[in-house]
């Protein structure tokens, strides 16, 4: 039977260094499907994800910034962003940030350039 009282969060940086220490193994060995092991490995990441998403949590990135790293990743240019967006006053505008991106740049972004409409949701212009 499992003793759930054996159970806890990671308390402190030394015990969060320890379960990254110990963790590093398993991705070089991967353990077999519903052994000890993978429970284990299973474990020790929930802790470690749980302890990061607490002390050093990543903030969302702007719309703008979701875009330029697109851009950046995918060796797109301003021309090709005014290529979806269709004016190239509108995609400077939104590069510079003196406009917001609005519902239909969204869409038509998501869908040209394959990124999530999530990730471009910020202070959305109806």
């Amino acid at each position: 039977m499992l003793d759930l009282k054996a159970f806890r969060t990671l308390r402190s940086e030394d015990e969060y260094n320890a379960a990254l220490k110990e963790v590093r193994p398993y991705f070089e060995n991967e353990p077999d499907e519903g052994s000890d092991e993978a429970a284990h490995f299973d474990a020790l990441v929930l802790l470690i994800e749980q302890y990061e998403a607490r002390h050093y949590p990543i903030p969302a990135a702007s719309p703008v910034e979701v875009i330029k790293s697109v851009m950046a990743a995918n060796n797109y240019s301003r021309a090709d962003l005014v290529a979806v967006i269709g004016s190239k006053a509108r995609a400077s505008d939104l590069l510079n940030g003196k406009r917001e991106i609005n519902l239909d740049q969204i869409r038509k972004l998501s869908k040209e350039w394959n990124i999530p409409a999530g990730s471009l949701i910020g202070d959305v212009a109806a």
